[in-house]
């Protein structure tokens, strides 16, 4: 039996991330293992776009304390530990789950598809290309239809589209 005793949780505090940690904390709450959520803050384009959209130096703290933070397990006996990185998103996620030795990773998608996957390139298919272990991906606005016909949104209730 594969045995999961560490879950990297990449986060950008979207809805689709948020489902993705109800995911994680599901499996964690399973196995008995810790979630390592993390948010990689992404590096500028260009030297002018740095000047131009320089952070004060307290944004690192307000992300930490204001978005982070907050980012509890409803479950008590999950232990969640908190981590921010600089850098490539994609190739964050993977350094991070090598280092830390993870055994699952498991992200929120937009699930885009065809020219605007194209264009906007995807996180999560790099790091499912190149992940040292297991990915599980999750969408947070997946579609259903219910007997009647209804279309309704998935998440926390179930609610008219």
């Amino acid at each position: 039996m594969y045995t999961i005793r560490k879950i990297l949780h990449p986060t950008n505090f979207t809805d689709e991330s948020a489902a993705a940690f109800r995911v994680a904390c599901g499996l964690a709450k399973q196995f008995g293992a810790e979630i390592v959520v993390l948010h990689v803050i992404p590096p500028p384009i260009s030297w002018g776009e740095e000047i131009a959209r320089r952070p004060p130096d307290s944004y690192q703290e307000e992300l930490w304390n204001e978005y982070l933070l907050p980012i509890q397990a409803t479950e008590p006996s999950v232990v969640v530990v908190r981590q921010m990185e600089e850098g490539v998103p994609e190739k964050e996620i993977v350094r991070v789950a090598e280092e830390l030795g993870c055994d699952m990773i498991v992200l929120g998608t937009h699930g885009r598809q065809g020219v605007s996957r194209l264009l906007m390139g995807s996180v999560a298919e790099h790091v499912l290309r190149t992940a040292p272990c297991p990915v599980l991906t999750v969408r947070g606005q997946q579609t259903a239809t219910v007997p009647t016909g209804e279309k309704v949104c998935s998440g926390e209730k179930l609610v008219p589209c």
